[in-house]
């Protein structure tokens, strides 16, 4: 039986980011990767739209402010250093009505205190920037940037294989088992032994911890984001990135334009309750993932709460029409005829059993193990550190 030092159950870009870590740290440590799909960034890693984050809307001092700061800078660094493309093209968030000038001064407020390069600008300085706007004010944000994660994913896992990472694919791990100070992996291609266990497993990270013996109180929910991308002809209506002001009684970020770093304009996404964690068809279904969502008391709470934003996301899924509209209050010229269907993704959110979302991310742990437990948006800009963060809680708990 193969044995390792530690072992990253995950293949998405948080994964292969604190393995790098580790390997740059403590280039002796014995590592192994596991990931249970025949490629890396399966996931939540390769459904993204490649957006590199500022930190403008995060709590400050919260985690995601604190790692989407430090990881977007550590990001820029390593796409740079290996010519990975990236632009730091900036975006616009617009309010587009006088009731959104408040929480658009909110953020503004966050963002000077989180360090975001960013201004308040009036609607002339936007018609400047995003001349099919129809905002009234808006904030600018410069420094928010695209790239491609999946690029930069393979990089990664490039490097691990150089330090003499062990990354193994199509491994999904079935059952981990304590034997004397070190736990007994057992996976589709075989049992490996290790000393500490890392689970960054996105959509199944409460099933995974828990198959450690990790119970967290909070559960995963899948959220599918759906998206259209601009036909050719209509790609002049977005030059960059477009955001609306968030729905402050709604947890996600609206529908908005994002300029893709290959080519094209993608319009979405909306938020709506999949019926499988890694169903991203509308038509697929999962009877245990939707047993585990409809049976926890959260989700019901939650739902209860949002009932109303969440038949208005449901409407726009099944209604090109009503979806068309949400995208107009940003760019009035858009028709239903600009857009193509195009690629969903799953958000793996994390909701307590009172029906609260965690609002940032969430990292447990005992002597065994470190668990990634949430990391949704912005995890990939924030992932170089996430990757440190949990590299360093690691490496105390090895002889120097």
């Amino acid at each position: 039986m193969e044995s390792y030092d530690v072992a990253i159950i995950g293949g998405g870009i948080v994964g292969l980011a604190t393995a790098y870590r580790i390997l740059q740290k403590r280039p002796q440590t014995r590592l192994l990767l596991l990931e249970k799909e025949g490629k890396l960034a399966a996931h939540q890693t390769g459904h993204n739209s490649g957006v590199i984050h500022s930190g403008i809307y995060y709590k400050p001092g919260s985690l995601r402010a604190i790692n989407c700061r430090a990881g977007k800078q550590q990001l820029e660094d390593f796409c740079t250093e290996h010519n990975i493309p990236f632009d730091r093209c900036g975006k616009v968030i617009i309010a587009t009505q006088e009731s959104e000038l408040s929480g658009l001064q909110s953020i503004f407020e966050r963002g000077q205190a989180n360090g975001v390069t960013c201004e308040l600008i009036s609607r002339e300085r936007l018609a400047e920037l995003e001349p099919q706007t129809a905002g009234i004010a808006a904030i600018h944000v410069p420094e928010t940037g695209i790239v491609d994660y999946v690029k930069v994913s393979e990089k990664l896992a490039e490097i691990i294989k150089e330090q003499d990472g062990n990354i193994r694919t199509q491994a999904e791990l079935l059952k981990v088992e304590a034997r004397s100070d070190q736990q007994v992996l057992t996976t589709k291609v075989g049992e490996f032994r290790t000393r500490q266990i890392v689970t960054c497993a996105g959509l199944q990270s409460d099933r995974i911890a828990k198959l450690c013996g990790w119970n967290s109180q909070a559960k995963i929910i899948p959220f599918r984001g759906e998206y259209y991308e601009l036909c050719p002809r209509a790609e002049h209506l977005c030059r960059n990135l477009i955001y609306p002001v968030p729905d402050p009684n709604f947890p996600f970020l609206g529908v908005h334009f994002t300029r893709m770093i290959n080519g094209g304009v993608e319009c979405g996404p909306n938020a709506v309750l999949a019926f499988a964690r890694e169903g991203y068809a509308k038509t697929n279904f999962n009877a245990r993932d939707m047993w585990d969502a409809l049976s926890f008391p959260g989700f019901r709470k939650l739902g209860l709460k949002h009932w109303s934003a969440g038949l208005g996301e449901m409407y726009r899924s099944v209604s090109k029409s009503a979806f068309v509209a949400a995208l107009q209050r940003l760019v009035p010229e858009i028709k239903s005829s600009d857009l193509i269907t195009a690629s969903s993704g799953i958000r793996a959110q994390a909701v307590t059993p009172d029906g609260k979302l965690v609002d940032d991310f969430l990292i447990e742990e005992d002597k065994h193990a470190i668990h990634v437990l949430n990391a949704p948006s912005p995890a990939a800009t924030s992932a170089l550190n996430i990757g440190e963060t949990i590299c360093d809680r690691l490496l105390k708990r090895f002889p120097s």
